[in-house]
C-alpha cells in the first residue's frame, strides 16, 4: 500500500481510495531537512506548492520565490511571508532545490540565466515546464553536463492541492532527492512516477489535459438543465455535485467505472435511454481521438521548444 498526498493506493489494483488522515506524508515532510527551496516563477503553479507546503507545515522562512512582477512578489511575500527576489540567481543561489515554474517559451533563457550553477554539487532541479525536455534543461543549465533533475507533469487542480501529478527522474538524481522532490510535489496533490520521459506525453494527454474534458462535459451539462427548464443556479450545483460525487464513488469503491455505470443503468430506464445515445454518436471514439490528438500535439511541441531560440 502506498500512501499518495491523502489517498491510500493499492499498488496491484491501482485503485485510489481517500484515507481519513494524511498522518504518513505529514510526518515525511515534517521530517525534511529544513533547506531553503527556491521557486523560480512565482505564477499559479508555484503558489499552488506553496500554499500546500506552508499548510503542512513547511516554514516559508526556507521558501523563496524569484519573479520579474514585483506585484506578484508583493503578493506571495504579504500571503505566506515567504522571502521574495527579482533575482533568479539569488533565488537559487543556497538553495538545495530548485522548482523552475517559468512558462515553457521562457525556459531556455530562464535557465541559462542560472547558469553557471552557484553550487557544488548542484541542487536538484524540479521543472513543471510542460513540453520542455529533460536534455534540453541539462543543457541549458549545465552545457550537457548530468544534474539531478525531476520533471513533473502537473494539471490544474495542483493549484487547490487536488492535482495529479506525475514525475520522472534523470539517473543523476539519487533516492534521496525523488524522495524530496516526491514530497515537495505532493503539496500538490496526488503523486506517480513513471519510468521513462515519453510517457510524460501521455500523462500531459490523459490527465494535463484531462480537467478540459470534464469542464467541458460539466458545461455542456449545466446548460442542457437551465435549457430543460432548471433555474441556473440550481443546474450548476447539482452538475458540479454529480461530477464529485461521482469521481468519489470511483476512489472509494473497489468496482471499476464500467461496473458502477452498469448499477446506475436500469434496463429502459432513463440512463440507458441517455447512454445509448452517447454510444451512438461515437462518444468512445471521439474521446479516444481526443486524447491521440492531445498526444500527439505533446510530442510536436517537446520537438518545437527544443529547437526555439
Amino acid at each position: 500500500m502506498l500512501i499518495e498526498a491523502g489517498y491510500a493506493v493499492s499498488a496491484g489494483a491501482g485503485r485510489i481510495n481517500p484515507i481519513s488522515t494524511g498522518h504518513e506524508w505529514l510526518a515525511r515532510i515534517m521530517s525534511m531537512p529544513e533547506e531553503t527551496i527556491a521557486f523560480i516563477g512565482g505564477g499559479n503553479m508555484a503558489t499552488g506548492l506553496i500554499a500546500g507546503l506552508i499548510a503542512d507545515g513547511y516554514d516559508p522562512r526556507r521558501l523563496i520565490v524569484s519573479d520579474p512582477d514585483r506585484h506578484k512578489l508583493t503578493d506571495l511575500g504579504a500571503r505566506f511571508a515567504v522571502r521574495t527576489t527579482g533575482d533568479n540567481r539569488e533565488a537559487a543561489n543556497d538553495a538545495s532545490l530548485v522548482v523552475l515554474c517559468v512558462k515553457p517559451r521562457l525556459a531556455r533563457r530562464v535557465c541559462r540565466e542560472l547558469f553557471p550553477l552557484p553550487k557544488r554539487p548542484p541542487p536538484l532541479f524540479v521543472s513543471v515546464m510542460a513540453g520542455i525536455r529533460e536534455h534540453s534543461i541539462q543543457e541549458w543549465l549545465g552545457d550537457g553536463r548530468p544534474i539531478p533533475l525531476v520533471r513533473a507533469m502537473p494539471n490544474t487542480p495542483a493549484m487547490i492541492q487536488a492535482g495529479a501529478i506525475v514525475l520522472h527522474a534523470t539517473p543523476e538524481t539519487s533516492p534521496s532527492q525523488r524522495n524530496q522532490a516526491e514530497t515537495v510535489l505532493r503539496a500538490g496533490g496526488l503523486t506517480r512516477w513513471v519510468e521513462r520521459e515519453t510517457q510524460l506525453d501521455a500523462v500531459t494527454a490523459l490527465s494535463g489535459s484531462g480537467p478540459a474534458y470534464f469542464f467541458l462535459l460539466m458545461e455542456i451539462l449545466e446548460q442542457t438543465g437551465v435549457a430543460l427548464g432548471l433555474e441556473p443556479e440550481n443546474a450548476r450545483l447539482l452538475t458540479l455535485q454529480t461530477a464529485l460525487g461521482a469521481a468519489r464513488m470511483a476512489l472509494e469503491c473497489d468496482d471499476s467505472p464500467q461496473e458502477l455505470r452498469a448499477q446506475v443503468t436500469s434496463p429502459g430506464g432513463t440512463t440507458q435511454q441517455a447512454l445509448e445515445i452517447l454510444e451512438s454518436g461515437g462518444i468512445r471514439t471521439l474521446v479516444t481521438q481526443a486524447v491521440r490528438a492531445a498526444h500527439e500535439r505533446s510530442e510536436e511541441l517537446s520537438r518545437l521548444l527544443a529547437d526555439s531560440p
